[in-house]
């Protein structure tokens, strides 16, 4: 019971910082989260937070590249001279 309250708190704090999901949604989130964590295996959850973090690397280097594309000034297109 105690672990249910704690998830929701924490899925609902997780909720307010996610634009996407709601105080509701991000409580009940919590509660599966907990349920989940109880019934996987350690390795399970190992590859579980191995993933994740190899997913946020990933993520954080696109938004760097995509930044760095954004900051960088275009260059102007080669014309080539007419032959009139």
């Amino acid at each position: 019971m105690i672990g249910k309250i704690i998830g929701a708190f924490v899925g609902d704090r997780v909720a307010r910082q996610t634009g996407s999901v709601g105080g509701a949604t991000g409580a009940a989130l919590g509660v599966a989260a907990t349920t989940l964590v109880r019934r996987m295996s350690i390795p399970a959850m190992l590859v579980l937070g191995a993933g994740g973090y190899a997913f946020k690397k990933l993520a954080d280097k696109g938004a760097a590249a995509k930044a760095e594309a954004a900051t960088q000034p275009k260059a102007k297109p080669k014309v080539k001279p007419s032959a009139t």
